[in-house]
């Protein structure tokens, strides 16, 4: 609606410039009354990962403008670096392809567009890429120089699911688990990740996979005997938790059995969604796998995914509040403030949508302990703010 109103004010004000222009013309002799700028819509509506409305909501109600605490911001600048440049690169190649990312989203409601999200990506990569070849302090890492440069509005959770919940986001976080497998099938590692055809040029989809449930892809519907043997391929056989952490988390560092390890990522599902609340042995969503050379985050197929990396690599809501939204967050356990910086560069099921919510990569981890330990260092609930080139 918004950009609707832009294109036709657009179209007003090039035929009245004309009108001024033309000889003999009343409007070069009448006095032009200034016209404002159309004002956002303070409501938004929301969508799920399907493009359908699912609620709406005043956006003014979920940000505010306010600057940073003088306090530590923790980053690692090299990773940053290199998901900045990989988001940017999506948006540079594939943007224009994908609907999901060029909306604006809820952001649209403070005036922010897409222009103003590629000139921060842009600003923060070019600043990185001189301190960094120069050795000198990182800028991004100092608060002063971060509300000098940049537009800051916290974000101020929507939870309809808790209605308390008004000042900081949930952040949970997220891994990529190394676990044990096999190329064939045994007692011990019984569950496949399998891999669908790969689809043909100038050929419609073969969408078999759209009807079949998770519970019916595990009962061996593709394993020989099965009514469907052959029409996928096993990438590797693993036992039924590692399987687990590998639909949850999206990707899986495996190391064979008979030597040799590789990535995989989820690469397509069945089009059912994730239901919250239901545990993730119960869902009926089920995830298709690809074999991979790094960690994936968003992306409109497998072939395009972006590279992310941990420490810098939050997963959000890309459907509303937007692919590439730099984003800082804000830890008050113990009294005293500390920030992190990273970006949005992926996404999943529990976010669409998710107004409240955050998924912070935390890194490659052997074994659920080691995670663990990992994960009782960062916080629940977090300030989190957006920031915008000035």
């Amino acid at each position: 609606m918004v950009t609707s109103l832009r294109v036709g004010l657009g179209k007003w004000l090039i035929l009245l410039s004309v009108f001024s222009l033309a000889p003999g013309c009343y409007a070069t002799t009448m006095p032009q009354a200034s016209v404002p700028a159309p004002t956002p819509s303070p409501l938004y509506t929301a969508v799920d990962e399907f493009g359908q409305p699912a609620f709406q909501i005043d956006g003014r109600a979920l940000f505010r403008d306010r600057p940073l605490p003088s306090s530590p911001i923790v980053t690692a600048p090299m990773k940053l670096l290199r998901v900045l440049r990989n988001t940017r690169q999506y948006f540079h190649e594939y943007g224009v392809a994908d609907p999901v990312v060029q909306r604006e989203g809820v952001l649209a409601v403070q005036g922010v567009s897409l222009t103003d999200v590629l000139a921060t990506l842009d600003f923060m990569i070019a600043t990185l890429t001189e301190d960094i070849s120069n050795k000198r302090p990182i800028r991004l890492q100092d608060p002063a120089f971060i509300n000098q440069h940049f537009r800051v509005i916290q974000w101020l959770p929507h939870n309809p699911r808790d209605r308390q919940q008004t000042q900081q986001l949930r952040l949970t976080n997220y891994a990529v688990f190394t676990h044990t497998g096999s190329r064939s099938r045994t007692a011990t590692y019984n569950t496949a990740l399998y891999a669908l055809p790969d689809r043909q040029p100038d050929q419609p989809e073969d969408t078999f996979y759209r009807q079949l449930t998770k519970q019916q892809v595990l009962a061996g519907i593709f394993e020989p005997g099965g009514a469907l043997h052959g029409r996928v391929r096993p990438l590797a056989y693993l036992t039924r938790a590692a399987f687990e952490d590998a639909l949850m988390q999206g990707t899986i560092l495996v190391n064979f059995t008979d030597g040799g390890s590789a990535f995989f990522n989820v690469d397509r599902n069945n089009g059912i969604a994730f239901v919250k609340g239901v545990t993730p042995y119960d869902q009926r969503r089920y995830w298709y796998f690809r074999q991979v050379a790094a960690i994936k985050g968003y992306g409109s197929s497998i072939e395009n995914k972006i590279n992310i990396e941990p420490e810098v690599t939050f997963a959000g809501d890309v459907w509303n509040v937007g692919l590439g939204r730099v984003v800082m967050i804000e830890d008050t356990r113990g009294g005293r403030s500390q920030l992190r910086l990273g970006v949005i560069a992926d996404t999943g099921g529990a976010f669409a949508p998710n107004l409240y919510q955050l998924d912070f990569l935390a890194g490659i981890f052997p074994n659920p302990s080691a995670y663990q330990a990992v994960a009782r260092t960062l916080p629940d609930y977090v300030r989190g703010y957006i920031l915008i080139k000035k």
